[in-house]
C-alpha cells in the first residue's frame, strides 16, 4: 500500500469540507435553524478524506456509510460528498485493497434499484462510484505491470551482461592457452636452435635471437590484450589492474618500431615527418601504428635487405601514411602488375597482412592501396582522419 503524504489530497479535501458545510447548512436551512444532523453528515462524507494516504480503505468506508445514511436519513446529499465518494473510491482502488474498492460503491447501484426518494443522487453514484473504483484498480494494474516490465528489463540487461563477461573470459582464456603456448614454444625452440647448433655464422644466430625476441614482445601484447578483454569480468571483485597505454604514433613509438625492423633486418628505415604532428584520435592513431608494424613486416618477409622509409604526412583534417620499400615490387602477371597479395603474399599466413591493414583503415573511416611504388620497390598508402583529438 502506497503510504506515502500526497498533498493533493488535502489541496481536494479541504474545500469539499468547506463546500459541503456551506451546502448542507444552505439546504438544511428550517425554522429553527439548519439542520445540524445533516451538517455532520456531510462533514463526514468529506472530512475522512485527510486519512486517504495512510488508511485509504477507514477513509473510504467512513465516506461510503455517510453518504449511505445521508441518501437513505435526508434524502439528500452534497455535491461535495458526491465528488468525496468519487476520489475515496478512486484511491482506495489504486492504493488500497482492489477487493474493497468494489464493495464500497455497491450500495449506491442497489439505492437506485430500491427507488429512494434522492433518485438523482443515487443513479449518478451507481454509475460513477464504480466507475471510479474500476479506474483506480485499471492504474494500480497499469503501475504494476510498468514496474514488473521495467524489473524485467533490468534482470534481462543483467543477464545479458554477465552472459557477455563470461564469454570474453572464456575467449581470453582459450586465445592464452592455445595462442600463448605456441608463441612461447616458437620462442624457445629459437633459442634453442641458436644455441644448440654448432658452427652457426652470426647472422643466423641474430635472426634466430631476433626470432626469439619477436615471440617474447608478441606474447607480451597478447597477455596485456587479453588483460584488457579480461578487466571488466573481475568488477566488483578486486580493483583494477593498472592497464597499459595501446601504442600510437608518439615519436618513441614509431622509433622504437623502426629500430625493431632496423635490427631484425639490418637494413636502413628511415621516418619522414611532414606537417605539424597533432594528437589524434586513439583509434586513428592505433590503425597507424598497425599498418606501420605490418607493413614492415612485409617487407622485411618478402623483400628482405630492402631498405624502407615511413612517411607520416600531416595534412589538416587527414593523415597521409606511406611506407615504401625499395626492394623488387609486386610481380607482373599477364601484364599487370598485382598488389603483392600474388606475389609476396599476403603478409601472414592465414592472409591477414594486407587485407589486415585495409580492415583497419576502413574501421576508422579511412582507406589503404597498396602496389608499384614509383621508381621500384613496393608502396603502402594509407588515409586516416586526421583531426585533433579533443
Amino acid at each position: 500500500m502506497d503510504r506515502t503524504y500526497d498533498p493533493r489530497i488535502v489541496m481536494v479535501g479541504a474545500p469539499l469540507v468547506l463546500l459541503a458545510v456551506i451546502e448542507s447548512i444552505a439546504h438544511a436551512r428550517g425554522p429553527a435553524g439548519p439542520d445540524l444532523a445533516f451538517v455532520l453528515f456531510a462533514v463526514a462524507t468529506t472530512l475522512p478524506l485527510v486519512l486517504l494516504w495512510t488508511q485509504p480503505f477507514a477513509a473510504a468506508l467512513v465516506v461510503s456509510a455517510a453518504a449511505v445514511l445521508s441518501v437513505t436519513g435526508f434524502q439528500a446529499l452534497t455535491v461535495a460528498g458526491m465528488g468525496a465518494q468519487l476520489v475515496a473510491g478512486y484511491r482506495l482502488g489504486r492504493t488500497g485493497s482492489p477487493w474493497a474498492a468494489l464493495p464500497l460503491a455497491a450500495p449506491f447501484p442497489i439505492l437506485a434499484l430500491a427507488g429512494v426518494e434522492a433518485r438523482t443522487i443515487t443513479m449518478v453514484l451507481a454509475c460513477l462510484a464504480p466507475a471510479a473504483a474500476l479506474a483506480g484498480i485499471a492504474r494500480r494494474a497499469h503501475d504494476d505491470a510498468a514496474a514488473n516490465t521495467a524489473a524485467r528489463q533490468v534482470i534481462a540487461d543483467s543477464l545479458l551482461e554477465h552472459t557477455a563477461r563470461g564469454e570474453r573470459a572464456r575467449i581470453a582464456r582459450e586465445l592464452h592457452d592455445v595462442v600463448a603456448h605456441h608463441i612461447s614454444m616458437v620462442a624457445v625452440q629459437a633459442e634453442n636452435a641458436r644455441l644448440a647448433t654448432p658452427g652457426m655464422p652470426p647472422a643466423g644466430a641474430e635472426r634466430l635471437s631476433a626470432i626469439g625476441d619477436t615471440a617474447r614482445a608478441a606474447l607480451t601484447e597478447m597477455r596485456r590484450l587479453l588483460g584488457v578483454l579480461r578487466e571488466d569480468t573481475t568488477a566488483g571483485e578486486r580493483p583494477r589492474p593498472e592497464l597499459t597505454p595501446q601504442p600510437g604514433l608518439r615519436l618513441h613509438e614509431v622509433n622504437d618500431l623502426l629500430d625493431e625492423a632496423r635490427d631484425a633486418s639490418g637494413t636502413g628505415t628511415r621516418l619522414i615527418l611532414r606537417g605539424s604532428p597533432v594528437t589524434l584520435d586513439p583509434g586513428v592513431e592505433l590503425a597507424a601504428y598497425r599498418i606501420i608494424q605490418e607493413a614492415l613486416t612485409n617487407a622485411r618477409r618478402h623483400a628482405p635487405g630492402a631498405a624502407v622509409d615511413v612517411e607520416l604526412h600531416y595534412a589538416g583534417d587527414a593523415l597521409r601514411l606511406f611506407v615504401r620499400d625499395n626492394g623488387p615490387g609486386p610481380a607482373i602477371s599477364h601484364g599487370h602488375e598485382d598488389d603483392r597479395e600474388g606475389s609476396r603474399g599476403d603478409g601472414h599466413e592465414g592472409g591477414h597482412g594486407l587485407a589486415g591493414m585495409r580492415e583497419r583503415a576502413t574501421a576508422v573511416g579511412g582507406d589503404l592501396r597498396t602496389g608499384h611504388a614509383a621508381g621500384g620497390g613496393f608502396l603502402v598508402e594509407a588515409s586516416l582522419p586526421g583531426e585533433a583529438a579533443g
